[in-house]
């Protein structure tokens, strides 16, 4: 290798470092430049002194990089191959270049720094301690050249940290010994870094003062001379803070709080320097978050001490002084952490079993907490909130006199914190600054918003606990101030009408924080108080204030409505204000803006008169015995309401009649609350009885006629001649499903009998109950299964080709339900102020859509409501059968999904075992086989489609659709096995995975690895009696292990853990086809290959995985086969797991022994993240052990016969 090989090949190089670097090359030339450099790294021999030449520091810093790249590639992937005296060349130069081939600290470019320290840290990682015992020395040695040299130093210290303690990105023996070694040495190492901090603070602070000596903030006067200097300490400084905070995190405590703390006492220092504060706060905060034994966290108590406390709090009021700078508020936010932290170690550390005593200073640290409580900023006050909590909820610090003097200064912030403002597109408050660096968008902002008021709700009720007098006070203050206040709309209104708020109005957001505290602290006030200490007449005279505000503003009287809900458990003990609380709700239910008003309601209207719904129904529930009495006034009102069919929409008259059903439960008489009910439903039988809506109800194109789908319309927005046919079959509908939700038995047995609703009982002795509405409802069945029958029909194409042009998207999803699923935030201002359906098409989607969910909503009641009468009816299945499952080939998704979680599910959940034969079996067989199907081929065309997509084919179907309908197959996917599994495996799975349904579009894969299935995971009753059927056995087994690799993480964990297993285990017995069992254990594989990079469904599938191959391959040798076709599979180990597995004599190993091979052996088809597929493998070996004694003759061959027959200990020898 001569000197001008080694210079041509420099001169190349740096051409074609210039033209990849230079924008304006040619993309040609920039990929073949690229393409010479990473060939030479591959494959050029003479790589080690090419590198070193252009690393050289008369070279650009482009050029420096690029050749230090090259020295980290050959350590990377060459060590191991290399000769020792190579490897020795290569670290004396290295460390050559730490010494003098850097430019000065201050202009050395950051990049070339973290290069170089890569550089060693991967010779460290390779060789250290066993053949470089004398590295540290070095790096002392090193670090006494300058403060160029000790920045690099503390570099490489903190990436080694990082790499074996942090990421942990070597294996394992490499990591143990490398990790014990820096712990044996980590008193040194500490102080050192100590020493080091200590040494360069002190120096900088000679040369710029003490910030005791000048106002902290401004900038330091220095000699010009010294500048350079100061500055090449302050950096120092800064990495060795940098660096100790990668150790905090996890050294032995002792060696934080040696010296009596002498870390945390300079780290309190620090927080006052300017430059060096943040680094300060961020150590000090990583050592007052360490968790373990409380023995060894007692020390940290020292920083609730005089001195510690005085440094922390004049640096947070520094930082505070100055107004809104951004690293001052970075360091503001960190200090408030820090704080945090140390109330969690304070709760942790005070308790009744331990030593530790209240800190003298809690007053002091109440102070300074509650000054970030009060802080404009409100991503602080949030940051705040779950300490509060903590601390109210301490059982010794809660009785504290300071703790509790506490409370009203916290319930006043939260008077002011509570309020919505600071919205980052906004100027109308201080905190509006402060949320321009925390958010993105008003959205963002709007959505911590709401989840940091909840949290305070949360704080303020543990607070009312300990003292709910005066928060009651407070709230009493709060409610007069704001009924008396002027309304003050601001500079926006609403379009609702003239005058009125909006929902940034200042008025409107101060009654909507004052109605939030008032509910808060009054509900906990009931909690907390006896009886007789309840304040009731203040209670009431807060009520009659309410009761006689009037307003003509739809936001204010919602939060009217709230306090009234609030504050009415007083009149539960004066119930002589009954009457005029249900006289205000009543004018709420029927409150409009403009009386008489054509033009369509906005949603700030429509909410009023829901919520003042909801309130009559809220009252009617929880306090039925109060208002029993006045049953007649409220049917009487009702009845009112009722007799005008324009008055009311259809939601609200069944809202009403909701509340009178609720009461009707009280009369515990079976004969009087079925007269009432046929009273009640009797408009409803005659309308939905009548010969002309039966014949609408069977018929699909008589059915479009009648609601009007079939017009062209020329006015959309106030033109809509089919409304009240339409309202008629909606309240119908409504109707029903209320009375069905409401009715019920007496709770208590004693009164069920005494009123007639129990008629026997069952077998095991369980009463056999009767409700007084069944007659009602049974006899609407019959034209309720033809409504669904012939709304499914309504997607058949011929009848799609029927609507009107108007009304073509009439079957379509709503914006609003496309936007859930979508994950997509409604703008915060249109939800309020645009009408509920802007024009006669979305009002036609909404009742298509909102009366279909409705008919299965009574299915899936009518079971727990009607029970036996309903199961025993005579042909249910084939009934359901006829109606709610004709034509789904034509219903769409965003239909099935509804019809699955709120009629089949529930249906399954409350039918009992003696129905299963007979409504059940005959019903989910049929469905089952169907959803295989469909879900199948929908997968299919996804996975087509990701295959297309590559070859970049155009389409008609805009990508935004193709996204909706993706998210939507996977919505539909863990509906149908959340299904399967409610039916085949566990009961419990009802209430545990609604979560599933109730978040639309939301993925939330932060999976559990907890993966081993409950050893309980059985079979149920129903799960049983299907897999006896072999159709519907087929279809469940393939179902399930077929979705294992369809694209849904979510699912694929699922039904991994809780179905899989217990499907197949209950037909191990039988004789299985080897072509089905090496089906399911390549499904398994499969899905191992689509979903390996999560560690949830990693973890899952393997063990899955090690389950079936346990319990079959002794009977099917076809399974080994499968794993000899598995890439990388090393046939020995297979040869040698499987003689062990087929010997019981043998299988004396641990199980997770036993799992951990075999996931070994199936390592090649687990799939890897997009961003490792394709990642050049980095072998790094082990080492002669530290702590194993080895036999010494063994050792001395080790040492002989290495590969290069040189001495390994000689290796590294400085």
């Amino acid at each position: 290798m001569s000197a001008e090989q080694v210079s041509s090949l420099c001169e190349q190089l740096v051409k074609a470092v210039t033209v990849i670097m230079d924008p304006a090359s040619t993309q040609r030339y920039r990929l073949e430049a690229l393409k010479f450099c990473e060939e030479f790294k591959e494959k050029c021999p003479i790589c080690v002194p090419c590198g070193l030449k252009l690393a050289e520091k008369t070279q650009t810093a482009i050029v420096r990089h690029f050749g230090l790249q090259i020295l980290e590639h050959v350590v990377k992937f060459r060590w191991n191959s290399m000769p020792r005296l190579e490897k020795v060349y290569l670290k004396n130069n290295v460390m050559g270049l730490i010494s003098n081939g850097t430019q000065n600290i201050l202009e050395e470019e950051s990049h070339i720094k973290d290069v170089l320290s890569r550089i060693v840290v991967e010779m460290i990682k390779r060789e250290w301690p066993q053949h470089w015992p004398d590295m540290l020395k070095e790096l002392d040695t090193l670090s006494k050249q300058g403060e160029t040299q000790t920045e690099l130093v503390m570099f490489i210290l903190l990436r080694l940290a990082e790499d074996v303690v942090t990421f942990q990105t070597l294996p394992t023996q490499r990591r143990r010994d490398i990790q014990q070694t820096l712990t044996q040495n980590m008193e040194k190492i500490f102080s050192f870094l100590l020493t080091t901090l200590q040494q360069n603070v002190n120096k900088y602070r000679r040369m710029v003062g003490a910030p005791q000596e000048r106002d902290v903030l401004t900038t330091p006067q220095i000699d010009l001379a010294q500048e350079p200097k100061a500055q090449a300490n302050c950096r120092v400084g800064i990495a060795a803070l940098n660096t100790l905070a990668g150790y905090i995190d996890w050294v032995a405590m002792s060696h934080i709080t040696a010296d009596n703390c002498k870390l945390l006492e300079m780290l309190c220092l620090l927080l006052n320097e300017p430059e060096l504060q943040v680094g300060a706060a961020e150590c000090l905060l990583i050592a007052v978050s360490r968790k373990g034994k409380l023995e060894d966290r007692k020390p940290l108590m020292v920083l609730f001490g005089d001195v510690a406390m005085h440094y922390i709090l004049s640096a947070a009021q520094t930082a505070d002084g100055e107004g809104l700078v951004e690293k001052h508020y970075v360091f503001l936010k960190r200090l408030c952490q820090v704080l945090c932290a140390l109330g969690s170690q304070l709760c942790a550390l005070v308790g009744l079993d331990s030593d530790v005593d209240t800190p003298a200073n809690l007053g002091k640290y109440l102070d300074s907490f509650l000054a970030f409580t009060t802080h404009p900023s409100q991503f602080l006050r949030s940051s705040t909130q779950i300490n509060w909590g903590a601390l109210f909820r301490h059982e010794i610090l809660s009785r504290d006199p300071l703790l509790l003097a506490m409370i009203p200064k916290y319930l006043r912030a939260s008077m002011t914190n509570l309020v919505k403002v600071g919205f980052p597109s906004k100027t109308d408050s201080p905190s509006c600054e402060y949320s321009r660096f925390d958010f993105d968008s008003d959205e963002d902002f709007n959505a911590f918003f709401n989840s940091f008021r909840a949290q305070q709700g949360e704080v303020m009720r543990m607070a009312c606990r300990l003292d709910p007098r005066t928060g009651f006070q407070m709230a009493g203050e709060w409610l007069k101030y704001q009924l008396a206040a002027p309304v003050d709309i601001g500079p926006m209104y609403s379009k609702t009408g003239e005058g009125l708020c909006s929902i940034f109005s200042p008025s409107f957001v101060q009654w909507d924080a004052m109605t939030f505290f008032s509910e808060s602290v009054i509900s906990q006030m009931f909690r907390t108080l006896d009886k007789e200490e309840i304040p009731v007449n203040d209670g009431i005279e807060l009520l009659q204030l309410v009761l006689n505000f009037e307003t003509k503003d739809p936001l204010i009287l919602s939060c009217m409505l709230t306090n009234v809900s609030a504050l009415f458990p007083f009149v539960t003990y004066r119930p002589e204000y009954l009457p005029q609380v249900l006289s205000k709700l009543f004018t709420a239910v029927t409150f409009e803006v403009i009386e008489e008003s054509k033009a369509p309601r906005t949603r700030a209207v429509k909410n009023v008169r829901r919520h003042a719904c909801s309130s009559i129904i809220k009252m009617c529930r929880d306090y039925p015995q109060l208002v029993l009495p006045n049953f007649e006034m409220l049917y009487n009102h009702v009845k009112q309401l009722l007799s005008n069919e324009l008055l009311l929409t259809q939601m609200e008259k069944c809202a009403l009649m909701e509340a009178l059903v609720l009461i009707s439960n009280q009369f515990k008489d079976y004969q009087r609350q079925k007269v009432f009910l046929e009273e009640l439903m009797s408009p409803v039988a005659n309308l939905w009885l009548s010969e002309e809506m039966q014949r609408v109800l069977s018929d699909p194109e008589a059915f479009i006629s009648y609601v009007g789908a079939d017009n062209k319309i020329s006015d959309p927005v106030l033109e809509d001649p089919s409304g009240l046919n339409r309202s008629r079959i909606s309240f119908c509908v409504y109707t029903i499903l209320g009375v069905v939700k409401r009715a019920r038995w007496p709770t208590t047995l004693e009164e069920a009998k005494a009123g007639g609703f129990v008629i026997g009982c069952m077998p095991s002795g369980n009463p056999i109950y009767r409700n007084p509405c069944t007659e009602q409802v049974l006899k609407l069945l019959d034209n309720l299964l033809a409504l669904i029958r012939t709304h499914n029909n309504l997607y058949m194409p011929e009848m799609v080709a029927k609507l009107g042009e108007t009304f073509a998207k009439a079957l379509d999803m709503l914006e609003v339900e496309k936007n859930a699923i979508l994950g997509l935030p409604q703008s915060l201002l249109e939800f309020y102020d645009s009408p509920v359906y802007k024009t006669i098409l979305e009002r036609m989607q909404g009742f298509f859509c909102t009366l279909y969910d409705n008919c299965f909503h009574i299915l899936g009641n009518a079971g727990p409501s009607m029970q036996q009468d309903f199961y025993t009816v005579d042909g249910l299945a084939s009934q359901f059968l006829n109606s709610a499952f004709v034509n789904l080939n034509n219903i769409p998704d965003y239909r099935l999904r509804p019809m699955l979680r709120v009629f089949v599910k529930p249906l399954v959940i409350s039918c009992p075992s003696d129905h299963y034969e007979t409504l059940l079996c005959p019903m989910l067989g049929p469905l089952f086989t169907y959803l295989h199907v469909r879900l199948s081929q929908k997968w299919q065309v996804i996975s087509q489609r990701s295959i297309l997509c590559e070859e970049d084919t155009t389409d008609d179907n805009p990508e935004s659709q193709e996204m909706l309908e993706e998210q939507l197959i996977r919505l539909l996917t863990r509906e149908v096995m959340d299904l399967i599994t409610v039916c085949c495996v566990s009961k419990k799975g009802a209430a545990e995975h609604n979560s599933s349904a109730a978040a639309d579009g939301d993925d939330d894969e932060m999976m559990s690895t907890d993966v081993t299935p409950p050893s309980s995971a059985e079979l149920t009753e129903l799960g049983k009696c299907l897999m006896k059927q072999e159709d519907v056995c087929t279809a469940l087994l393939i179902t399930a292990y077929r979705s294992l690799s369809w694209k849904d993480t979510l699912s694929c964990q699922r039904t991994t853990t809780q179905l899989c297993w217990p499907l197949l285990k209950q037909v191990l017995t039988g004789n299985l086809l080897p072509d089905a069992v090496t089906w399911f254990f390549t499904g398994v594989l499969k899905g191992l290959q689509t979903h390996g990079q999560h560690d949830g469904c990693m973890a899952a599938l393997v063990h899955l995985a090690f389950q079936i191959y346990e319990a079959m391959r002794p009977r099917y040798a076809e399974l080994k086969a499968v794993m000899e076709q598995i890439p990388e599979i090393q046939k020995e180990s297979l040869e040698q797991f499987d003689s062990k597995l087929l010997n019981p004599t043998l299988l004396k190993v641990a199980d997770k022994r036993r799992k951990d091979n075999f996931k070994r052996l199936i390592a090649g088809c687990i799939g890897k993240p997009l961003g490792e597929q394709f990642r050049k493998e980095v072998h790094i070996r082990n080492l002669p052990s530290l702590f194993k004694k080895v036999k010494p003759s063994l050792e001395t061959d080790v040492l002989e016969n290495n590969e290069d027959g040189e001495g390994l200990t000689a290796l590294f020898e400085p």
